[in-house]
Order: C-alpha cells, then sequence, then structure tokens
C-alpha cells in the first residue's frame, strides 16, 4: 500500500490548477527561475524622478498641465527571498484557512493613511 504525503497547503503553494507547466520568471533578488504561477508578485508603480526635484521640473516646464511619467514595473520574487526580504510573512494554521486577502495600504499625497 503506497502512502500519501501530507499536503501543507491546499494548492501546493501553485495556482496553476489544470494547466500542467507555466514558464519560469526570474527572482527579482536572487535571479532563480521560479514558475510564475508560485511566484510571489508585487506591481510597483513609482515616479521617474524624486520628489525634491518635481517642483523644480513644474517650475521649469513650458506646459502647464504636464503629468510627469512613471515607472510600472511587476516584480516576481521566489519564496525564500520574499520570506527573507519580509514580503510575505509565514502564517500558522489556522491563519492559512483565511484567504480574505490582506488589507491595502492606502497613500495620500506619498503618506500612509490607516483606511
Amino acid at each position: 500500500r503506497v502512502r500519501e504525503m501530507p499536503k501543507k497547503r491546499r494548492n501546493r503553494g501553485r495556482a496553476k490548477k489544470n494547466a500542467g507547466r507555466k514558464r519560469r520568471v526570474p527572482c527579482e533578488q536572487s535571479g532563480k527561475l521560479v514558475p510564475k504561477d508560485k511566484a510571489i508578485k508585487r506591481y510597483m508603480v513609482r515616479n521617474i524622478v524624486n520628489t525634491a526635484a518635481i517642483s523644480d521640473l513644474k517650475e521649469a516646464s513650458v506646459y502647464s498641465e504636464y503629468t510627469l511619467p512613471k515607472i510600472y514595473h511587476k516584480m516576481y520574487y521566489c519564496v525564500g527571498t520574499a520570506c527573507h526580504r519580509r514580503i510575505v510573512r509565514s502564517r500558522s494554521k489556522t491563519e492559512m484557512k483565511n484567504r480574505q486577502p490582506p488589507p491595502r495600504r492606502r497613500y495620500n499625497d506619498g503618506k500612509k493613511s490607516s483606511k
């Protein structure tokens, strides 16, 4: 009789369901190739220039209604790096069963707000 290994996670740490192999993406920090569905994903939207230079650029600009472009970057992390950089934390068994997304951080004029 073959014994089955215990299942730690409902999805075995992946989001592929019945899709077979997924393409691999490099981890942002370590460069390790991770399946795209297993990788921890974070989307970063940032101004091209720092906040100190924005007012200088607006004063020097010829256009009155010019909006500065932003950098849009999707970051992929392997599980080890995401834990190390505290992007994700380990949760207890009872917390793992909670499938609600964590509360989102809202930013108001560059400052964190409690909403």
